[in-house]
């Protein structure tokens, strides 16, 4: 990987200096009131290197990814803007991520997106002018040729470091490394997977990144989320794409006597398990509207003091 730094974030930074990363995601506000924005991000601040600022995600309708961006900058924390393809053509998206970049936002996560068929508006119409891939390519190229796709000159391009996700853990696993490799093609320098519950799956998925060197050419950060409960868990499995929870993990929450307590402890064991994982730099960390949560399981991981250590 080219350690010479595009943009400056502290996410690049700390990647490109070889720390383990840590991201986490804030779950937008049904509101236009910046302090709803301010009271979930307080607590990811203490422990993230970026906030991902999610795009509508499940299709479902809240702040805007590149509002709440914005908000972030301004009270200094450093965010990760989701573009997803489904609701803005090639024109809104290029205008957007210059727009992106000039308000000081510089991380960006490529999406293909839900289908609107997914959220509580199944009527909308969706757009889909661009997949994940073909949306990496574009920013690269406003990036690094400093041209709209119509070729027409950008006198300042937009300072990008760029992201795309990955299901590292469903079927099939043989192919999944080979799709992160034509993300990595296409432009990626950092990669969130989706949740990961199952650490066997995750290094079989692994092996093959190693193998392929992807590691050496994208930043790899492996997500984990917390679930709350056994129901939440199958309901999960069942219903959302791209993640797999075995089974020994929801008998873990089914039997547990404060199911929250287990989900944390199992976040916290995940983190740790993971962090050992040869490619990976750094973590993803999830929790659904419960974002004062994320702050107590990173620490409870000690991956942020064995940081310092690893970097007196």
């Amino acid at each position: 990987m080219d350690d010479a730094p595009r943009t400056g974030s502290r996410l690049e930074k700390v990647l490109r200096s070889g720390r383990f990363a840590i991201t986490a995601e804030l779950n937008p506000p049904d509101s236009a009131d910046p302090e709803d924005v301010y009271e979930a991000a307080r607590p990811l601040g203490e422990v993230a290197d970026a906030i991902n600022a999610t795009d509508a995600s499940g299709a479902n309708c809240h702040m805007s990814s590149l509002g709440i961006s914005a908000l972030l900058v301004q009270a200094g924390y450093g965010p990760v803007l989701q573009v997803s393809c489904r609701d803005r053509n090639r024109i809104a998206i290029q205008g957007d991520v210059l727009g992106a970049s000039a308000l000081g936002v510089h991380n960006v996560l490529c999406l293909t997106g839900d289908d609107v068929s997914a959220g509580d508006q199944p009527g909308a119409k969706p757009v889909f002018d661009f997949d994940s891939i073909s949306l990496l390519r574009t920013l690269r190229t406003l990036r690094d040729d400093a041209v709209f796709l119509s070729g027409r000159k950008i006198t300042t391009p937009p300072k990008l470091f760029l992201g795309a996700a990955e299901n590292p853990c469903v079927d099939p696993l043989e192919w999944r490394a080979d799709r992160l490799g034509k993300k990595i093609d296409a432009g990626a320098d950092f990669i969130q997977t989706n949740l990961i519950y199952d650490i066997p799956r995750f290094e079989r998925f692994m092996d093959r990144v190693r193998e392929l060197g992807l590691h050496r050419r994208a930043y790899i950060l492996a997500g984990v989320g917390m679930a709350t409960s056994a129901k939440g868990a199958r309901w999960m499995r069942a219903r959302v794409p791209g993640i797999h929870i075995p089974d020994h993990v929801i008998d873990r929450l089914e039997k547990a006597s404060d199911p929250v307590e287990e989900g944390k402890r199992i976040s916290v064991e995940l983190i740790q398990q993971v962090r050992e994982i040869s490619g990976v730099s750094g973590v993803h960390v999830m929790a659904y509207r419960r974002e004062h949560e994320v702050s107590e399981i990173v620490m409870r991981s000690g991956v942020l003091e064995r940081r310092k250590i690893e970097w007196r």
